[in-house]
């Protein structure tokens, strides 16, 4: 049976993530590519340092909603960049939301950026940068784009431990080729300190992160919401679940560009 607004909304509605809640659900559901990019991005501003006025990259925005989000809630501008959807599709959704004056959309290639540099007071990634971050020398190419003392922060999935040895037989029904780029806080922090170019002020599973995708994959199968895994995120949620958080999390990692 499809569910209600209100009901949608409960699913949806997690007391850590406030700001998330005042989003309507079927637009959430609507425009999703993952994860609930509201609550990643509300995971990762809450170490960030964002205010009105200020020039945000937000890397990887997908259907722009992370986008939508900052200028809303934030007052800041944001330019919307995302390789996979087109920049006139996220131009109607940030048209529609009222805030073509905040946020602006780009198609570019993570390795091919358009922008100055120094250009952005604070650059933000949520569910994107293990996609590519993981090259070792990316962040020296992407930091060139934030202002010294800038911060940098990404959200992304990850581990809490590596494992000794194959994937385990739990996390089969979810695991993919593209999960062997999820790494542990520790990873993601030894890997930014080779960089040299930023100092590391946060890098941390975030806490009980598990429950948080266990929440998303329940609510997506009780909607009737085909996830970015396909079109059982049952399967998903059991998987999640019988993981109990012993690998699986979402990793935080704020760091601020070296004076």
């Amino acid at each position: 049976m499809k569910k209600t607004k209100e009901e949608m909304a409960a699913l949806l509605r997690i007391e850590d993530f406030p700001l998330s809640a005042k989003y309507d659900p079927e637009w959430v559901f609507a425009n999703e590519m993952g994860p609930n990019a509201l609550w990643l991005t509300e995971m990762l501003t809450k170490r960030m340092e964002l205010k009105p006025g200020m020039r945000v990259l937000d890397m990887g925005c997908g259907r722009a909603m992370s986008s939508i989000f900052l200028a809303k809630e934030f007052g800041v501008q944001v330019w919307a960049n995302d390789l996979w959807i087109a920049a006139s599709d996220n131009c109607r959704r940030i048209k529609a939301a009222g805030v073509e004056d905040k946020v602006f959309p780009i198609h570019a290639e993570a390795r091919s950026l358009p922008y100055a540099e120094e250009f952005f007071d604070a650059i933000l990634s949520m569910d994107s940068y293990h996609y590519y971050g993981t090259d070792d020398l990316y962040l020296n190419y992407f930091i060139k784009f934030l202002k010294r003392g800038g911060q940098i922060g990404t959200l992304d999935p990850g581990l809490m431990e590596d494992f000794a040895g194959p994937v385990p037989d739990h996390l089969r029904p979810f695991w993919e080729p593209d999960c062997n780029c999820f790494h542990t806080a520790e990873w993601w922090r030894r890997h930014w300190e080779r960089a040299g170019s930023v100092d590391i002020e946060v890098a941390e599973a975030y806490p009980n992160g598990w429950k948080v995708w266990e929440r998303w994959y329940e609510a997506s199968w009780k909607c009737g919401h085909v996830t970015e895994h396909g079109p059982d995120p049952r399967k998903d949620f059991e998987a999640v679940r019988a993981d109990q958080g012993r690998y699986i999390a979402f990793v935080r990692l704020i760091a601020r560009r070296k004076a």
